[in-house]
């Protein structure tokens, strides 16, 4: 560790700013095509449902490596223009990704009641404003631990770009290695980035896991920090219990669903 010093330092912790931005571009470029092949996985019309089948097969059956390639060397070859290395490496991980998002989306959506539609019909909303007012609010608490996972691979699938020459962690970390001679410590270090990051994550979607299901009035499990608490003071850590007011538009369960909001406020 004496061998590496502040500018090998300073080269590191450039690599995890670029990894971050690595992965919170790819991230969002997966989440607006999951959103939009997950619900046509589902549409009624076959030839819709056919051709983002077909997508989300090619792109969780291909390589996210060669397909960077592809993307970086052979795309020009047809357009007569290069991307740089940095949003080649954005557009394969998005696109790669961003079919697996698919499937989680297609999943959650199929899980929700089918008497939530029926309720949507039945307040006149046409099959749009169904699936954006009460499908997919219902939908979305069961795709974040999902979506969690999957945003923790893409994390650490950035590694990949390193041998396409952009300075993410991982190509940092090879030129402190060649510059010090030194591999147990720079990688013990770069594990522990990794870990943080991911760590992190994974937190924060927690947080958002528990929002948005306290937000539909379900029931919370409690963080470990509350269960803590709550066995240090002798209380219990049930966590939040949603209402049982039945007289306030609730469901059986005593939670309020979005078409029964939507019923008591009306359309807006």
């Amino acid at each position: 560790m004496s061998d590496i010093t502040p500018g090998l330092w300073e080269l590191l912790l450039k690599g995890v700013w670029i990894t971050v931005q690595l992965t919170v571009l790819s991230a969002a470029l997966a989440v607006v095509v999951a959103f939009v092949v997950g619900p046509a996985r589902t549409h009624r019309r076959w030839i819709v449902r056919f051709l983002s089948g077909v997508y989300v097969e090619i792109f969780r059956g291909t390589s996210a490596l060669i397909l960077m390639f592809w993307i970086f060397f052979v795309l020009p070859m047809g357009f007569g223009w290069q991307l740089v290395p940095l949003w080649a490496a954005v557009l394969s991980l998005g696109l790669t990704y961003g079919a697996y998002g698919a499937e989680v989306v297609r999943g959650a959506l199929a899980a929700v009641p089918p008497g939530q539609r029926e309720a949507g019909v039945a307040l006149g909303f046409t099959p749009a404003q169904q699936l954006r007012k009460v499908v997919v609010p219902q939908a979305w608490p069961e795709m974040i631990p999902p979506f969690g996972n999957l945003l923790v691979e893409l994390l650490k699938g950035t590694a990949l770009v390193s041998v396409m020459g952009v300075g993410d962690i991982a190509f940092g970390a090879a030129l402190v290695r060649n510059a010090t001679g030194e591999s147990a410590p720079v990688y013990t270090v770069v594990l522990l980035m990794y870990f943080v990051l991911a760590f992190t994550l994974t937190r924060g979607m927690r947080v958002l896991e528990r929002r948005a299901k306290a937000g539909l009035g379900r029931e919370v499990e409690p963080s470990f920090t509350e269960r803590v608490r709550a066995r240090y003071r002798g209380g219990s850590a049930a966590g939040n219990r949603p209402s049982t007011d039945t007289d306030s538009g609730s469901g059986p369960d005593g939670t309020r669903t979005p078409a029964d909001a939507a019923a008591a406020g009306g359309e807006r």
